[in-house]
C-alpha cells in the first residue's frame, strides 16, 4: 500500500512527474473510477478471478489518485479515507464490534438502516439548517435504473408504497397503455416520458421482489450476445448471411439457439 502510495504521489510530482497525470483532476478522473467499477463487477460475472485481482488493483488506484489530489489541495489524505472507512463499519457494526446483536440476516439490515440514518442525520445538520428531503444523498451519476431503485426505497420508508406486486403490475399496465396512445397520436415527447414512466414502474416491481434492475439486464444481455453470435455462428458454417434470411428463419435460427 504505501509502495503504491509512493508511486502515485511521484506521477503527480510537478518536478519530473508524468505529464498527462500532472494534467487530471477529479472531473478528469472520475469517468476511469465508474470504468474501472464496470470492469470489476465484468470480471466477477464471468468468474475471472485473475482478471479480478488485476482490476481491483485498478480500482484501488482511483481511490489513491483522488486522495493524493486532495492531500494536494489540502482536502484530506489517503490515510483520513482509510481510518473514516474503518470507523463506519465499527459504527455500522454494533453486533460484531460492540454490544449489539443480530441473529439473522434481517436482523444485520436493520441495524445498517439505523446506523446509516444516523450518519445522515449528522451529514444534514453540519451541511445545512434547512429542511431535507427525505430523497436526499442518491447520487445523480448511479445508472439511471439504479438510482430508480435507490429513490423509490428512500421514499418508502416515509410510507410512499404499494405492498404488493399486483398494484404495481396494474400500474405497469396503464402506463402501457398510455404508450400506446402516446404511438397511436404520433406526440414523440410524450412516448419518450411514457416510456420513462414504464421503465421507472418496472425498476420499482423489481425492487420490491428483490431483483436488483441492473444484475437482471446485465444477465440477459449477457444471454442475448451468447445466443446472437450462436446464430453467427452457425450461419458462417453453412455460408450464409442473416441479411439474407427473412424475419421468420433468423426467428428459427434464434429458437435453436434457445434449445441449446
Amino acid at each position: 500500500m504505501l509502495k503504491l502510495l509512493k508511486v502515485m504521489a511521484r506521477l503527480r510530482d510537478p518536478n519530473g512527474g508524468c505529464p498527462w497525470d500532472l494534467q487530471q483532476s477529479f472531473k478528469t478522473i472520475y469517468p476511469y473510477t465508474i470504468e474501472e467499477a464496470y470492469e470489476v463487477a465484468d470480471a466477477i460475472e464471468n468468474e475471472d478471478w485473475d482478471s479480478l485481482k488485476d482490476e481491483l488493483g485498478d480500482l484501488l488506484l482511483q481511490s489513491v489518485y483522488h486522495a493524493q489530489m486532495a492531500t494536494e489541495d489540502n482536502l484530506f489524505t489517503f490515510e483520513d479515507v482509510a481510518q473514516h472507512v474503518a470507523d463506519k463499519m465499527i459504527e455500522r457494526h454494533p453486533h460484531v464490534f460492540g454490544d449489539g446483536s443480530a441473529n439473522d440476516e434481517n436482523d444485520v439490515n436493520a441495524i445498517w438502516e439505523v446506523q446509516k440514518e444516523k450518519e445522515r442525520s449528522r451529514k444534514a445538520g453540519r451541511e445545512s439548517t434547512e429542511k431535507k428531503s427525505a430523497l436526499d444523498g442518491v447520487a445523480l451519476a448511479l445508472p439511471s435504473l439504479m438510482r430508480a431503485q435507490k429513490l423509490q426505497k428512500r421514499a418508502s420508508r416515509t410510507g410512499f408504497e404499494w405492498t404488493k406486486t399486483e398494484q404495481i403490475l396494474d400500474k405497469l399496465d396503464e402506463e402501457i397503455k398510455e404508450l400506446r396512445h402516446a404511438v397511436e397520436v404520433q406526440d414523440q415527447n410524450n412516448v419518450v416520458e411514457e416510456f420513462g414512466d414504464i421503465l421507472f414502474v418496472i425498476a420499482n416491481l423489481a425492487r420490491l421482489m428483490n431483483v436488483d434492475c441492473e444484475g437482471a439486464l446485465r444477465s440477459t444481455n449477457r444471454k442475448f450476445e451468447t445466443r446472437f453470435k450462436g446464430m453467427e455462428d452457425d450461419l458462417e458454417k453453412s455460408d450464409r448471411k442473416m441479411t439474407d434470411l427473412t424475419l421468420d428463419e433468423i426467428l428459427a435460427l434464434w429458437q435453436k439457439q434457445k434449445t441449446k
